[in-house]
Formats: C-alpha cells, structure tokens, sequence
C-alpha cells in the first residue's frame, strides 16, 4: 500500500484553493494563515503545481517576473526579500486592447522596464555581465498584479504560492537594444492614471539595477532546475509602488530612453 505524503497532500490542497480562487475571480483567505505550517519551499512547490497544471491544459511559459524586488514595493507588501512567478502566453494582452476587470480580483498596476533574451542564461553562475551580454533588448511595460488573496492581506509565502500574485503583462512596441541606452539603470518612468500622473520612479529602483534582479532570478531558478530561455520576457520588478485599477481606468506608463505604453480597462 502506498502511503499518502501528507506534506504533498496539503500543498495539492493549497493549489486547488488557489486554482478555484483565480478561476471564478472569488478571493481567498491568506494561505499562510489556513495552513500556518507553510514554509518557502512549499509556496514555491504550491506555485508549480498550478503551472504544471495550466501548461497541461495548453498554456506555454513565455518567461518569468521577479516580484517585491524594490524597496517601495517590500514596504507596500510588509515583506523583505524578492520573490518570483511565471509568465504564460494568455497572460499578455496586446498594447491598445482592454484588461476585462471582472476576470480578476483585485487588479494593480506596476511599470518595468521588461528585458527579452537573446540566449539563455547560465544558473547558479548567473552574473550581471551574463544578463547584459544574453539581453537581446529591453522594452517599457505595465504589469498588472493581481492576489487571489482577499484585500492583498499576504505575505511572502501567500505571494509565492500564488505565481508572485501575477495577472498581465503589456509591453510596449519601442525595443531598445542596452548599447542604445546610456544606462538602464537610470531609465526614469512616469505611471499616469486615467489622465493624472501619480508616481514615477526608476531603474534603479530595483535592486539597484534591473539587471540584477535578472541574474538573482536565474540564479534561484537554478535551484529548481529551470533555465531562463532564449526569447523569455523577463519582468525584473517595478519602478514604483503599485497602484488599484477598475473598470474604466486608463493607465500609461512614459518611459524617458524607452517611449510609452498604455492599456485600458473594462
């Protein structure tokens, strides 16, 4: 007779919470707090079981996000340390169309500056230099966040088994090659709600760097065996704190080196 993990059990029923919370757009109780035995490696576990699960019903990866990776957003969410989720193909939406707010639960809006690979990257080896050299180009973005958690009452462990509470992503139509720009470090954003501009930020605001946060993402793949691939859309992380959008909101994030991008939503 084979026996159950009960570790393993608890992570498939931590999924499956999830799974139905993002499903029928109905947020949940904090998981940490349903399931106070969770540590880091569960969420992350948690997390690829519901990937796993949405490549077998024909979702393909198109790359990661590196989440809570600026100060402003660590403050925001009460955590210390960065976290990360994957990108699917039905997660993008093309600039210029509208985000059908009644699919999410509570939809936020960061700006990134969104690097797309040339070539992989190499794992627990990863530098900044292997970042700058694998960059193929780097475009101006909106992610939309979104926390199958009711009110955003979360944690790092909430956060992580929830894919790094990601939603959409929309990336701009302006590639600029690194060699193009002065610094990417010091690409300045400004994010405009309906019309009023309500933050702006920098580059460097992640990390220190974007491309830090990129190589600290492939370097903690690594330690589940997973590569940053040629052609992945890497989000390293957002310029400022993130802000509540609904249905009628129109948000446009103007990026100084890297033009703009805007979507709106219904």
């Amino acid at each position: 007779m084979t026996r159950t993990d009960p570790r393993q059990a608890i992570r498939e029923e931590v999924a499956q919470a999830l799974w139905d919370a993002e499903t029928t757009a109905t947020p949940m109780e904090p998981p940490s707090a349903n399931w106070p035995t969770l540590d880091v490696d569960d969420a992350y576990e948690i997390q690829q079981l519901n990937i796993r699960r949405r490549v077998a019903a024909g979702a393909t990866i198109r790359g990661h996000k590196v989440g809570l990776s600026s100060r402003a957003m660590q403050q925001m969410m009460g955590v210390n340390e960065p976290d990360y989720g994957h990108l699917l193909d039905d997660m993008f939406v093309f600039e210029g169309d509208q985000i059908l707010v009644e699919k999410m639960c509570m939809p936020r809006v960061e700006v990134e500056v969104a690097f797309v690979l040339r070539k992989a990257l190499p794992g627990r080896s990863c530098t900044v230099a292997d970042v700058l050299r694998a960059t193929d180009f780097v475009l101006p973005a909106i992610e939309v966040i979104d926390s199958r958690v009711r009110d955003w009452k979360i944690g790092l462990i909430d956060t992580i088994a929830d894919n790094a509470s990601s939603g959409r992503v929309v990336l701009g139509g302006n590639p600029k090659r690194l060699t193009d720009l002065p610094d990417v470090r010091r690409v300045e954003a400004r994010l405009h709600l309906d019309g009023q501009e309500v933050a702006r930020g920098c580059a460097d605001a992640v990390l220190g760097n974007p491309a830090t946060a990129v190589a600290w993402l492939a370097r903690r793949l690594a330690t589940y065996q997973v590569t940053l691939e040629a052609g992945h859309v890497i989000m390293p992380g957002s310029c400022t704190r993130a802000f509540d959008v609904g249905p009628g909101s129109r948000v446009c994030a103007d990026f100084d080196a890297l033009g703009g991008v805007e979507v709106s939503f219904k």
